[in-house]
């Protein structure tokens, strides 16, 4: 689906508007923000002088101080303060959701860290961003080749340049400290720009390049997820999933952050489960558990010595019969406390897509094509219109 600026091609396709998902609608921005009192008139006057900023399609964001009280509006390019110089970005939020974003992100309005915003961004500095942005897919992939030169282990991710172009980011990934200051000067040379070397992780990277996830949606860590929480095994294995690398790894080679999602109700679940409820002693034999339904509360039982359908048990039957084989005593059998399902009655739901055959409908098919309102039998494949009546007039 493409916003309202993207345009079609010719025959109807989406021409898209280039932006790698990030338009200037804010419908598919890079951690957006929907802002829904922009067009809401408030009460109060004074403007929430802190703006947040966003810098190559959304790839990374910050706040900075509208001391000039400039009259900006969301999408516009502005000149920012940087360390040395001055960076370009484009106002992604501003007014009472600010608070909240930097709430969120533990700043406060009163931090010196918070740099100023310069002036509204000039033709001549749009023009200096857009030569530095086209530069840089093909000084990315001369640095990889110099990095792979220099025999370091390490990857480089990302590149960003400055607003003014005289500042060079390069972003990498290594799993171990690089010593890069060698690299940091052939770079210097060969690209003729200050260079500063960042390293991030392997979400982060992900979150910079962006993709689709198995689940056909964006990637979390490219569209709304800051913070990175570590995703460990006790996650797969507290949900029962099964280990299977392909489908549990992300695009980042590292588990899925989603993993967490659901992971708090799970251990929630798991807290009415019994401790110690693997094997339960009965009349008939040691039954050993099989298989556990965590958010459904049942669990699933079969006797060691005669192998036999699985018996499906609710939680609260288990520890009563774990109550009783601590006091000595055993129950009688499973089948006492096992939950039958019941059969379904095929009268009322009749399985119509079995129980018709391709042979049939072939069948009542060409007995609709005899009649008189279809084909005739011995006409030679031509339609016959004797038996239809016209129409009155």
């Amino acid at each position: 689906m493409s916003c309202s600026s993207c345009g079609t091609k010719e025959g109807g396709a989406a021409a898209g508007c280039q932006s790698s998902g990030t338009c200037s609608t804010g419908g598919c921005n890079k951690h957006n923000v929907s802002d829904w009192f922009s067009n809401l008139p408030l009460s109060f006057n004074d403007q929430y002088n802190v703006v947040e900023v966003s810098f190559k399609k959304g790839a990374r964001k910050g706040f900075y101080r509208n001391h000039a009280q400039l009259d900006l509006h969301k999408g516009q390019l502005i000149v920012v303060e940087a360390v040395q110089g001055y960076d370009i970005g484009e106002v992604s939020l501003q007014g009472e959701l600010v608070k909240a974003q930097m709430k969120k992100r533990k700043l406060s309005e009163r931090e010196d860290t918070i740099r100023n915003i310069v002036r509204i961004a000039s033709d001549e500095d749009i023009d200096l961003l857009l030569d530095s942005r086209n530069k840089e897919n093909e000084i990315m992939i001369r640095a990889r080749a110099i990095s792979r030169a220099q025999k370091l282990d390490m990857k480089v991710g990302d590149i960003e340049f400055q607003g003014d172009g005289k500042k060079l980011t390069v972003y990498y990934t290594a799993e171990d400290r690089v010593d890069f200051r060698d690299l940091v000067k052939v770079f210097a040379r060969e690209f003729k720009v200050k260079i500063e070397m960042r390293q991030i992780g392997a979400r982060q990277e992900a979150g910079r390049i962006g993709g689709i996830g198995s689940c056909g949606r964006e990637l979390c860590c490219s569209t709304w997820l800051n913070d990175f929480k570590s995703v460990t095994t006790n996650a797969v294995r507290y949900q029962n999933l099964a280990i299977n690398t392909e489908k549990l790894s992300g695009q980042c080679g590292r588990l899925k952050c989603c993993l967490n999602y659901e992971l708090d109700t799970y251990n929630d679940a798991l807290k009415h489960f019994p401790k110690h409820g693997d094997k339960i002693m009965t009349e008939e034999g040691v039954a050993i558990l099989r298989k556990t339904e965590i958010l459904k509360q049942l669990m699933w039982f079969e006797y060691e010595e005669k192998r036999g359908p699985w018996m499906k048990l609710s939680v609260a039957d288990v520890k009563e019969m774990l109550a009783l084989n601590k006091t000595g005593k055993k129950p009688q059998s499973l089948e006492n406390y096992a939950i039958v399902e019941e059969e379904k009655d095929e009268s009322k739901h009749e399985d119509l897509v079995g129980n018709v055959s391709l042979a049939a409908l072939d069948e009542k098919a060409r007995g609709n094509r005899n009649k008189g309102g279809g084909r005739s039998s011995g006409g030679g494949g031509k339609p016959n219109f004797k038996n239809k009546k016209r129409p009155n007039k």
